[in-house]
């Protein structure tokens, strides 16, 4: 198979698709593999050293996209729409909840599309966001950090305090990947720490780890309120697989918040789940509501490049390999996790919730 790793252009993304220790392995098992020039110099890897691994250097995106399967980080944006064509295989991250422009164009353009985001184990974990929403939570905790100081818009205070002055309160909505790294990075840094969750099986796995050092709550709308009012920070770390975040923290929530608190919400990529939120870049990552100071980056993990990159790869590796050596059709047949991870197939949207998301009817994959 041909497989086309193009060079990212969404603001500040820095990230590449494939490392060349992975288009190694796929020229060794026979496919052809070309990289953009340029596309690794962001995350450190040179052309050279994916020439050295056999893959070959093209100068335009044409030539990538040429490719019967295109291997990216981030969800094509509106330059790249006219290099799709039917029947190509694009596996990405999409996020069509978010991206409804782009879910249909890849419908119109009858594009077989693959979200990392969707590849669903049969325990229902989600095993390519995983390195990114460690990534994103690990983060979130560290630019609100540093958004909370006052030449940044924020309350000037400190997270985790000196002795004789209170900690800063980070709350944290959503128990997940995301939510986790963020909770193990603000009690870190020494703030007070509460999560929130649904579920309670996650609350008890949180208090059993941290050995009661942070704070949970179940996620209700009363105790959302009460939680969000006297934080300094909030971090969204909802996902709901395929489908848009549910707006959990409302404008009446953040007119509570004192001012100079900050936000900060990985769950914009897919709609976001505070009421107030909008996405934003690296370039202009902030924005004021109701004096409260919100950091909505889509692509967090873009401004650490080298460890997205390998995070990433290291993930979906095996998931290259499999769509490359047996093609779409075959890989979903031997693989559930694959088949839930299509969004678009020949015109048609196989995924529930994407389906859902963007008001069209879902047809089953039946390859």
């Amino acid at each position: 198979m041909q497989i086309g790793v193009p060079k990212e252009i969404k603001v500040k993304e820095f990230r590449v698709g494939m490392t060349p220790a992975l288009a190694r392995t796929l020229i060794d098992a026979g496919h052809q593999v070309c990289i953009e020039r340029g596309a690794g110099l962001g995350s450190g890897l040179s052309d050279a050293e994916y020439e050295a691994a056999g893959a070959k250097i093209v100068e335009t995106k044409e030539e990538v996209w040429a490719a019967e399967m295109v291997v990216k980080v981030k969800e094509p944006i509106e330059p790249e729409f006219a290099l799709m064509r039917e029947g190509q295989l694009l596996f990405t991250y999409l996020h069509l909840a978010a991206a409804q422009e782009l879910g249909h164009e890849l419908i119109k353009r009858k594009v077989d599309s693959v979200a990392y985001e969707t590849i669903e184990l049969e325990d229902g974990s989600l095993p390519l966001l995983v390195p990114m929403s460690a990534v994103a939570g690990r983060m979130s905790v560290q630019a609100g950090a540093s958004i909370l100081e006052k030449e940044r818009g924020g309350k000037g205070i400190l997270l985790g305090g000196v002795p004789g002055v209170r900690r800063g309160k980070v709350v944290i909505i959503g128990g997940g990947i995301v939510g986790h790294n963020a909770a193990q990075m603000a009690m870190g840094l020494g703030a007070h720490t509460t999560v929130l969750d649904i579920d309670n099986s996650v609350l008890t796995e949180l208090d059993n780890l941290y050995g009661g050092k942070i704070q949970t709550m179940h996620s209700n709308p009363a105790n959302v309120e009460e939680a969000v009012m006297g934080a300094d920070l909030v971090v969204g770390a909802v996902l709901v697989t395929g489908a848009r975040a549910p707006r959990l923290v409302t404008r009446d929530m953040i007119k509570t918040m004192s001012p100079g608190s900050v936000i900060v919400d990985v769950a914009v990529d897919q709609g976001g789940c505070v009421e107030t939120c909008k996405p934003t870049t690296h370039e202009d990552p902030t924005f004021v509501v109701d004096d409260v100071v919100h950091y909505c980056v889509a692509n967090m993990p873009g401004a650490v490049p080298y460890t997205s990159t390998f995070a990433l790869t290291n993930a979906t590796t095996p998931y290259v390999l499999a769509l490359a050596n047996k093609g779409l059709v075959q890989a979903a047949k031997d693989d559930k996790a694959i088949e839930l991870g299509i969004n678009t197939y020949q015109g048609t949207v196989p995924h529930a919730a994407v389906a859902e998301a963007l008001s069209v009817e879902r047809v089953p994959f039946k390859g």
